[in-house]
């Protein structure tokens, strides 16, 4: 079978919860709504999904109820980093017999790998597994970015690495990525308020927060943005800019999804210690920028 695009709007799925324990109720809830709003793909258990603080058992359960929940109506990304290698190694096994389209794998946090360490990292995943991996560049988490001469080498020597999720906020990365691979490498803004400067420097989606609550609004400023029609959709990034920054007053996913169970989405705003529910002052600075969202 042909392998699916993973490009376009692409969401980051929270990982609902009831009381201690995740909601598939919601899930389901969740993702149809992604599917209503025409996204491109969705993600279950990237950091959004709070993967830090779910069980292991709970991680591969919330994958295989969204391949589930999904029915083959978009591509399911599942979220198989971690600071472990052989535990990255092991959610790729488990995920690619559950049904997953593809995986996403951040750089491991906390360990600060070298740039060799990182490589060997992603290669013994590449190795493992003939599902297409996105790399995920995140250096304000993890402390480590995933350098250019690394991409190249993962992507000289594996076919199945020719995507990266880039979160570092520049974007200077993605035309050095551009420069360094042009068409041999897929970029994807990992930041809402980024997307049409990444989109306009050669990226070709977002891997989005925002989309959980906004999928159809997401998903038609890519579209726009792929058509090369900037100017509708600088227009819809600019209603939609102060959500991006409101969604980030608090570590995600705590503002998001606050939002979703005010939007009645999911049915609780639960997130799991060390995160907690918002404090008043950015509830309202949330409130303001979802009342702009009707105007």
């Amino acid at each position: 079978m042909k392998p699916r695009p993973l490009t376009g709007a692409i969401t980051a799925l929270v990982t609902p919860f009831r009381g201690k324990d995740v909601s598939f109720g919601d899930l389901k809830k969740l993702i149809e709504h992604q599917i209503r709003g025409g996204i491109d793909g969705v993600v279950p258990v990237g950091t959004t999904g709070e993967s830090p603080t779910l069980t292991g058992e709970e991680h591969l359960d919330v994958i295989r109820a969204t391949v589930e929940f999904a029915r083959g109506r978009v591509p399911v990304i599942a979220g198989t980093g971690s600071n472990s290698t052989a535990e990255a190694l092991e959610y790729t096994r488990l995920s690619d017999e559950a049904g997953a389209d593809a995986v996403l794998v951040v750089t491991p946090y906390y360990n600060k790998p070298s740039q060799e360490g990182l490589y060997r990292h992603y290669a013994a995943i590449a190795e493992a597994t003939d599902l297409p991996i996105i790399l995920y560049s995140i250096p304000s988490r993890c402390s480590v970015e995933i350098g250019v001469p690394v991409v190249e080498r993962l992507r000289a020597k594996y076919s199945n690495v020719r995507w990266i999720k880039e979160a570092g906020g520049s974007v200077d990365r993605v035309d050095q990525l551009k420069r360094a691979l042009g068409d041999d490498i897929t970029v994807l803004s990992g930041d809402d308020s980024l997307t049409l400067a990444f989109m306009a420097s050669g990226a070709e989606g977002v891997i989005s927060v925002a989309s959980n609550l906004v999928p159809k609004e997401i998903t038609r400023m890519v579209h726009l943005a792929r058509q090369n029609d900037f100017a509708a959709a600088s227009k819809l990034h600019r209603k939609l800019y102060p959500l991006f920054k409101a969604l980030f007053i608090e570590p995600n996913p705590v503002p998001l999804k606050a939002a979703l169970a005010r939007a009645g989405i999911i049915s609780s705003e639960a997130v799991r210690l060390p995160l907690c529910t918002m404090e008043p002052d950015h509830r309202a600075v949330l409130t303001k920028a979802l009342a702009g969202l009707r105007r």
